[in-house]
């Protein structure tokens, strides 16, 4: 089992900036790949970011890609989300994912952190 607990959102103005950051306990998080989706009110969990076990390869959503900057420490048992330049349009819950890089290890949700964007 692993626990994830984001925390660093708020409410932040248009063109400002936040670091999300989710902790793991209950197994190490070198066993995931780690990433962050949002959801915003009345659409779907989309997905954000995400960077493998080692934190060698990361990946980016189009609508973040050169705003956003996803690093994981594993020695911390911890990922963030640097999010920079932000839009109304970021407006969302934002959750992290371990995903197991075998089936075996499953697959886990934190419960989420609000992020609001003021124009």
């Amino acid at each position: 089992q692993v626990q994830l607990v984001e925390s660093g959102g708020g409410l932040v103005q248009a063109g400002g900036s936040l670091r999300l950051s989710c902790a793991a306990s209950g197994r190490l998080l070198s066993f995931y790949d780690m990433e962050w989706f949002r959801q915003a009110p009345g659409k779907e969990r989309e997905f954000v970011a995400s960077v493998t076990r080692g934190g060698g390869s990361t990946n980016y959503a189009d609508l973040v890609k050169g705003r956003f900057t996803i690093s994981r420490d594993n020695d911390k048992n911890m990922v963030s989300l640097q999010m920079n330049s932000l839009k109304p349009e970021d407006t969302a819950v934002y959750y992290c994912h371990a995903r197991g890089v075998v089936p075996t290890y499953g697959n886990y949700w934190g419960q989420g952190t609000q992020v609001t964007v003021s124009s």
